[in-house]
């Protein structure tokens, strides 16, 4: 691509343009910004999974650096996490916001995502910096994951922090058929396929972790300091945005129930109206300032060097 040729001779000080050093990284954040905008309207669509690409991305950054990390590839395997799940907006909505399990059938379609985002994001200067993520979180060490059925050391490092993240969040997180399950519940399932599903290297980290209370902070929120708000019908399933004031009404994009505001000894709690919101009220709003801070995470940590790996080529 014009654009990645472009930065490559900004960041190498091969090009005669004489731009200054900030204005390539400039370039890039805006290209990061970009990948993960797409990353959230994944996340927009469904109703039960608030703040689950954050998450993700917070607990891939922990346990990346509990494993021994340095700060560079930590922010990598971060953005990889955030954007783990783009592929899904190859998934229709009667599968993906499907309030009961899903037949075998329609876990085949789920089970396209992988390849769909890897396909969806091939075109982007910066794919190079995440692809592991979104092509091969579903993989096992055991050989029986998606798609291609990799095993143990053949599945990248990136990839096999992303899949246990993932996996927790999902057991935490509320869902139609099943209220979310107890971080010591999730814990121990990790435990229980620690060598068979989850790296066991990785999962004896991630315990670690949750033995110095480090994932507290980040289970139950939509963002950092901010918990998921509770819908009665529906469960912990509303996301306040950082900058939201108090008498501003949110909606529950499941049930459509609609809630105000109000301040609290605890901050901001939500409390219902009893008013239904209509179809311009229930249009997911995007996080524009968590998407900042996102990328300015990980700008922090990447040098010129660490995009360059990233950059791919047409």
């Amino acid at each position: 691509m014009q654009f990645a040729k472009r930065l490559f001779q900004a960041l190498t000080g091969s090009s005669s343009s004489g731009l200054p050093a900030q204005v390539p990284m400039a370039h890039a954040k805006q290209m990061l910004a970009s990948l993960l905008t797409m990353a959230w309207f994944v996340e927009a669509r469904d109703p039960y999974t608030g703040g689950h690409l954050w998450r993700v991305s917070r607990y891939a950054y922990l346990l990346a650096r509990q494993a021994g990390m340095d700060d560079a590839d930590a922010a990598k395997v971060s953005l990889g996490a955030f954007l783990h799940d783009i592929g899904k907006i190859g998934v229709p909505d009667d599968v993906l916001r499907k309030p009961s399990r899903l037949t075998e059938a329609e876990f085949s379609v789920i089970q396209t995502h992988p390849n769909v985002g890897r396909r969806m994001i091939s075109g982007h200067p910066l794919s190079g910096l995440v692809e592991d993520a979104v092509y091969l979180h579903h993989e096992r060490p055991d050989g029986k994951g998606y798609p291609l059925g990799l095993s143990g050391e053949q599945i990248p490092m990136m990839a096999r922090v992303v899949g246990i993240c993932d996996a927790f969040d999902a057991m935490t997180s509320h869902r139609p058929y099943r209220p979310g399950m107890s971080k010591e519940a999730s814990l121990a399932i990790l435990q229980s396929a620690r060598g068979s599903q989850f790296d066991d290297l990785l999962v004896g980290h991630f315990l670690v972790l949750a033995e110095q209370g480090a994932l507290e902070h980040v289970l139950g929120r939509s963002d950092d300091g901010i918990p998921l708000q509770i819908c009665p019908m529906c469960g912990p399933t509303l996301v306040i945005q950082r900058g939201y004031l108090a008498g501003r009404h949110i909606y529950c994009r499941s049930c459509s129930g609609q809630f105000m505001l109000v301040p609290t000894a605890k901050g901001l709690q939500a409390q219902s109206t009893g008013v239904t919101g209509d179809a311009m009220d229930l249009e997911p709003a995007l996080d524009a300032d968590l998407i900042r801070r996102v990328v300015a995470q990980a700008a922090e940590h990447l040098a010129a060097q660490d995009l360059l790996e990233g950059l791919v080529f047409d």
